[in-house]
């Protein structure tokens, strides 16, 4: 196969071991239907703007469709000795339908091309996250409805803090999930702009119409600047920006998932079939899934940082570098399968609603409520903590937990504290205070759910 540069070097052939070392071939197969679905456009733009003859350009649509439809049946007969995607296409397009498939590339460079393959292709991933974040985020809400008076610790540095609704940790991870959402919205938003004409990088001297095929291809926008189009990869760093990020809110999740199904919490367990075993031990029952979604988590961020790195040191406008960004870029996809089987594995979880509830009778996560009862009655709320300090440092002493606490006991330490202080301590009657826009209180949980 004649090379698509080989005027330039004669009659010497590319050294094999350089040709397999430069090849995108198998990388490309990838993007292959986003290539063709860009050339077809090109083509009928040459023949709207009469770059070639309506015949000619009917001919390049028929060809590149039938193509369309081989790689989409998995048939289409790849050369194997093809250098990237473009010119396997080009070559099984001129063995069908003639020397009139050299007539696809007027007005176009690879440069352009790959950029715009890239951009349809991202464009895919984006709506395939979004339909992943949803997912998990309706799983969420949808347990939490049902969760809305089941109690459990809240927790900071890893330490009981005050009690708080299961349903409420559930809508706070819904809310990273929002934004999330909103991330990958405004990443597809910027791949959505269409490079073609902008040529290798100056642009061409065809009266083509870079607008018509944006429009074709459903992109918003086209390029302002032809070197800036060629050399743009900023919407393969959103996409990795957004996929890590998104990554990164569900390991913190699954890292409840596994703390809260370990015997030492005892909060919830996984179902038989969301689960996975030991080879050994026959009592293990582990939480794979969200070990797996930790680790993508990791490998995800790695991706953003090789590809910031390889852009940081590139001139304008395309260098062969860019070629590397593939890897990472389609690495990216599997934080969308991972969402989608935390979802499944939220819709199997079993909860222990007690073991939550006596989990927060220990720790006393109600003496903020103590000092907050002082505040009322006007007592400064640091006097107000330094007081409840000393009482928690007292029921400590004595091996005693806030349960059992007297008014007596109360008042020796303070003689502001009513009678209503030792029903204030109730967990309960804790999580029903916390009343404020956004709180853990039942009845803001339930506004929470009716706007989620």
């Amino acid at each position: 196969m004649k090379d698509l540069w080989a005027g330039r070097f004669g009659s010497r052939q590319l050294d094999p071991q350089i040709r397999a070392f430069t090849s995108s071939l198998e990388l490309d197969k990838r993007i292959a239907k986003h290539d063709v679905r860009g050339s077809i456009g090109h083509a009928r733009m040459l023949g709207r703007q009469n770059i070639v003859t309506p015949e000619e350009a009917r001919a390049l649509v028929a060809g590149l469709e039938q193509i369309a439809r081989d790689i989409e049946a998995d048939s289409f007969p790849w050369p194997a000795d093809a250098e990237d995607v473009h010119s396997a296409v080009e070559r099984v397009l001129r063995e069908r339908i003639g020397p009139v498939a050299g007539k696809l590339h007027t007005a176009r460079s690879r440069n352009d091309q790959i950029a715009l393959d890239l951009r349809l292709f991202v464009i895919d991933l984006c709506d395939e996250l979004d339909r992943s974040l949803r997912e998990l985020a309706v799983a969420l809400v949808e347990r939490a409805d049902r969760e809305v008076d089941t109690v459990l610790p809240g927790y900071t540095h890893l330490q009981r803090a005050q009690p708080v609704s299961l349903a409420h940790v559930f809508l706070a991870h819904v809310e990273a999930l929002r934004r999330d959402r909103q991330r990958v919205a405004h990443a597809r938003e910027r791949a959505a702009i269409s490079p073609l004409g902008a040529g290798a990088l100056a642009g061409t001297p065809h009266p083509v119409d870079p607008e018509s095929v944006a429009r074709e291809l459903g992109l918003e926008r086209t390029f302002r600047n032809s070197i800036d189009a060629v050399a743009d990869r900023d919407f393969v760093a959103d996409f990795l920006y957004a996929a890590a990020l998104t990554a990164v809110h569900a390991s913190r999740f699954a890292e409840e998932l596994v703390l809260w199904t370990s015997a030492e919490f005892g909060f919830a367990e996984l179902s038989d079939e969301h689960a996975t075993g030991s080879s050994i031990m026959p009592q293990k029952k582990n939480a794979d899934v969200a070990e797996l979604v930790r680790g993508r988590a990791g490998r995800i961020v790695g991706d953003l940082v090789a590809v910031l790195t390889t852009l940081k040191g590139l001139p304008l406008a395309y260098d062969g570098d860019l070629q590397e960004q593939r890897v990472p870029l389609y690495d990216g996809a599997i934080v969308a399968p991972a969402l989608a089987a935390l979802a499944t594995v939220v819709r199997g979880l079993r909860f222990d609603r007690e073991a939550m509830h006596r989990a927060t009778e220990r720790g006393m996560l109600t003496a903020t409520d103590l000092a907050d009862h002082l505040a009322r009655s006007g007592v400064p709320f640091r006097e107000a903590h330094e007081v409840v300090g000393k009482i928690v440092r007292e029921r400590l002493a004595k091996g005693a937990d806030l349960a059992g606490l007297t008014l007596e006991e109360l008042q020796r330490h303070d003689a502001r504290f009513a009678a209503t202080a030792l029903d204030e301590i109730a967990v309960e009657k804790s999580l029903a205070a916390r009343t404020s826009p956004g709180g853990t209180a039942p009845a803001r949980v339930r506004e929470a759910l009716a706007e989620a």
